[in-house]
């Protein structure tokens, strides 16, 4: 029921008007989104850059219902990625591409172009692509298009769900050298079937995953806001006698910004996912719907610095 709330909302164009123009609720949008615009964005990722941290661009629009709006979200990432090489960022700042956003539930091959488009723009750019994961029924195509993407250009990664069972498979299949994989709990409802559902575990999944990517020879990127997980992930380094500048951490725009100083400080790479865009309502509101749990995170983020 409550999700259905949710989502329900999330296409409510007054509402929108009505969480856009409350006090409370533009410091939310503030604290966790970047602006509107690629130019805010920018903004927001040089102070990043400035404070010793990397970043991920997200583009919010993963709902692309027509080719249209397909080519609009290829489009707007080519001139992000123009922006970003113009303002010198390029070996700090990539781009995170949700497949959906370019058609992937439309025409697989239209959304395969529009992501070689913007793999081949960021290669000139000198940067880089990471696909980002979603419900679990895409999961097939979008690894299938990670590794036709991959044949000319390698650097673009992957991210893969720790709470889907299929996970650590796909862990050992993308622990080549030179394979980049960002390893995160999952955000998405999915069924008993595919996914574990109890928090613990997600979190022993995300361990096994865990010590198969740091044991193998490409480059894991730890996706996660849990303490524990982040300080499990630093022992495993060593353990497997990773250098900081052999694997990565990421955690979300405005979310425990005193512990991504604390890692940077400490040597570690610490890339901040920054999502920006006009859809920025509908891609928070689906975050809550995904997972209602979410609520309480993002109440004890805005009240929190750690």
């Amino acid at each position: 029921m409550l999700r259905s709330l949710f989502r329900a909302a999330a296409g409510s164009s007054r509402l929108e008007r009505l969480v856009e123009s409350a006090p409370v609720s533009k410091d939310v949008v503030r604290r966790f989104i970047a602006g509107r615009s690629a130019e805010e964005a920018l903004v927001a990722s040089r102070a990043l850059v400035d404070d010793g941290l990397v970043v991920s661009l997200d583009l919010l629009g993963e709902d692309t219902r027509t080719i249209e709006q397909a080519v609009t979200a290829r489009d707007d990432y080519l001139g992000t990625l123009g922006r970003v090489r113009d303002a010198g960022l390029s070996s700090v700042v990539e781009v995170s591409v949700k497949l959906s956003a370019l058609g992937q539930r439309i025409d697989e091959k239209l959304a395969y172009e529009h992501a070689r488009a913007i793999c081949a723009a960021a290669e000139e750019a000198g940067t880089a692509v990471t696909l980002d994961a979603e419900e679990h029924g895409s999961t097939d195509a979008t690894l299938e298009t990670l590794l036709e993407l991959r044949k000319d250009f390698p650097a673009t990664g992957a991210v893969l769900q720790a709470y889907l069972r299929r996970t650590e498979g796909d862990c050992r299949e993308l622990s080549a050298a030179g394979s980049r994989v960002r390893l995160c709990k999952g955000s998405y409802a999915e069924p008993e079937s595919v996914a574990f559902q109890s928090s613990l575990d997600v979190d022993k999944s995300f361990v096994r995953c865990l010590n198969i990517l740091m044991s193998g020879e490409g480059y894991p990127m730890v996706a996660t806001h849990d303490a524990r997980l982040i300080a499990i992930a630093e022992d495993r380094a060593r353990w497997f006698d990773r250098s900081t500048g052999e694997f990565e951490f990421q955690l979300m725009y405005g979310v425990r910004p005193e512990e991504q100083t604390r890692l940077a400080a400490g040597g570690n790479t610490v890339r901040v996912y920054l999502p920006y865009g006009e859809h920025w309502y509908a891609y928070l509101v689906r975050r809550l719907a995904d997972r209602p749990a979410n609520v309480g995170f993002a109440a004890r983020a805005m009240t929190s610095k750690k």
